[in-house]
């Protein structure tokens, strides 16, 4: 991997950790807002299931957008 790549990779993961983490507090903000009296166990559960999901469909996107950009 060169330097380019490297370079490409870790602007990727900064990218799609932190969509996956807006979607994750969005979730949460939902949790509240939506007058539902969920449990903490629940809204740990839904975080962490809602974070891995994003993390698993913004990958595929991200990663090869970047590379695009930055490698050329």
């Amino acid at each position: 991997m060169n330097e380019l790549e490297t370079k490409a990779a870790r602007q990727a993961s900064l990218i799609y950790t932190a969509i996956s983490l807006v979607i994750t507090f969005l979730f949460l903000g939902l949790t509240f807002v939506t007058g539902e009296s969920y449990n903490l166990v629940a809204r740990i559960g839904g975080m962490i299931w809602i974070f891995v999901l994003s993390m698993i469909v913004s990958m595929p996107i991200i990663i090869p957008a970047v590379k695009k950009r930055v490698v050329g």
